[in-house]
């Protein structure tokens, strides 16, 4: 039996950054993934990589190009005829991005001397040590751990009412594979996933429908960008977004999809479409664990329950990412990962999750890090709040995405920033300082002294950190 001072169960982003690290500081590690490509190949990088955050932004850029080519392009004076697209050239840049992402992490693991053990792994037994069998196609191994860190990340939630099959009605994994475009596209919840897929398949032709359960749109965001967002999408994009919808009904037909349901007033309604998206959120993936064999704790909702430091019940039994309380994403899996391999090491791992960054990469973007200006409210915190729309952006300008603003949120009398807020062109890199700002204690001020670029996207981050103080400069 081979013994390991960590064994990693799952290699997503979690997952393999933290067999990577663990390994850099001298453990010796080995990290178990069942994931398999449909040629049947065993794969690295887990649903992120494969199915979900690297091949949808490919696409998502394949698509903006199209659109840009159709629509945008005649501003600058760029006249094209007979444009077109070949769907199959897409896919296959798509997945030869994914290949290349994945067989990159192959190489990391070799450069650092993480071993991959191909298969299922579960828990067997425990105690002084962890017992894991790994079941693979050459039958199963076991092993043996003095640490265990679970990152077997999550899967698409299901609705009993929408058996998915990823032919008719589909999940993330199905809407990014589709053979054609469908003429009529119904999008069931109107979330991250829901609104980056619709919008991909719109600017390709599709005559796109979303219903969503919730009265609000994009709760978690903050007002002014949900507004703002709903306005751009429903008015100018075209995505016929409806609110409040509650679900009654989806009927497979032979070569389309009838899903009924009831509006917000609570009259029926029903939505024909050819091909139908699933995109309710996702659940951890705790099932085949072996949790049973050893007494991991797992909540109701399935998942892990951990301390901040991600440590599970079990002595020196670790989960990270989606299998764990806070946020399905992606970057704030790598970071808990990086922490626990330090723990394990005897260093002093942390995560500030006051700092993660969430970002939504519609056109135009979203992002934001730290609190919501209804969040403040509802705290009961005293703020000010400086914005400064795109449309004064001389960069913006030039680029044609005059759309959206950059929001900062400051406390009131420490003048310490609060929270960031953007809905515009590159918010998914702009955001980045405000990330920065935030994790080292910054108040507006420090932004609005620090130059910037000019002309540049960012200076809009400056201009709404003075327009914190009622002094913007361009605005």
């Amino acid at each position: 039996m081979r013994t390991f001072d960590v064994v990693v169960i799952g290699a997503g982003p979690a997952g393999y950054i933290a067999a990577i690290r663990s390994a850099q500081l001298g453990l010796s590690t080995a990290c178990i993934e069942r994931w398999k490509t449909p040629q049947g190949e065993y794969a690295l990088g887990g649903t992120c990589l494969n199915v979900g955050c690297i091949p949808s932004k490919a696409l998502l850029e394949s698509s903006e190009n199209y659109e840009r080519v159709l629509h945008k392009f005649k501003v600058h004076g760029i006249m094209a005829s007979g444009v077109k697209f070949d769907l199959a050239t897409m896919l296959a840049r798509k997945d030869k991005i994914v290949n290349k992402m994945t067989s990159g992490i192959a190489g990391l693991f070799k450069k650092n001397k993480v071993i991959w053990l191909q298969g299922h792994g579960r828990f067997v037994s425990g105690g002084t040590s962890w017992k894991l069998e790994v079941q693979g196609e050459k039958g199963s191994e076991a092993v043996e751990a003095k640490n265990v860190i679970i990152a077997t990340g999550s899967k698409a939630r299901h609705l009993p009412e929408a058996p998915v099959d990823n032919k008719l009605i589909c999940d993330n994994e199905g809407a990014l594979a589709f053979g054609e475009v469908p003429e009529r596209l119904g999008v069931i919840g109107a979330g991250v996933i829901g609104l980056e897929l619709g919008s991909v398949w719109r600017r390709l032709g599709s005559k796109v429908k979303i219903i969503e359960a919730l009265p609000t749109f994009l709760g978690a965001a903050d007002e002014a960008v949900a507004a703002e967002a709903w306005k751009i999408f429903t008015r100018e994009q075209g995505l016929d977004i409806e609110l409040g919808a509650s679900l009654q009904s989806v009927k497979r037909g032979k070569s389309g999809v009838t899903v009924e349901y009831k509006t917000a007033d609570g009259k029926p309604a029903k939505l024909e479409c050819d091909r139908l998206i699933v995109s309710v959120g996702r659940t951890p993936n705790t099932e085949g664990l072996g949790a049973e064999n050893v007494g991991l704790k797992i909540d109701a909702r399935g998942f892990i329950e951990v301390d901040k430091n991600c440590r599970a019940n079990l002595p020196r039994v670790y989960a990270i990412g989606d299998v764990v309380r806070g946020p399905m994403l992606a970057h704030k899996g790598e970071e808990e990962g990086v922490m626990v391999a330090e723990i394990i090491a005897g260093q002093h791992g942390h995560v500030n999750y006051d700092a993660i960054p969430w970002v939504m990469y519609t056109a135009p973007e979203i992002a934001w890090v730290g609190k919501t200006e209804q969040q403040l409210k509802a705290e009961g915190v005293a703020y000010r709040s400086g914005r400064f729309p795109f449309a004064y952006n001389g960069r913006a300008l030039g680029r044609d995405e005059p759309e959206g603003f950059i929001k900062i949120l400051a406390d009131a009398k420490t003048d310490r920033i609060l929270g960031v807020h953007a809905i515009g062109g590159q918010a998914s890199e702009l955001i980045a300082e405000a990330v920065v700002a935030i994790e080292f204690g910054a108040s507006s001020e420090d932004i609005a002294r620090i130059c910037h670029a000019h002309p540049s996207m960012s200076e809009a981050m400056r201009e709404a950190a003075l327009a914190v103080d009622k002094r913007a400069l361009n605005g």
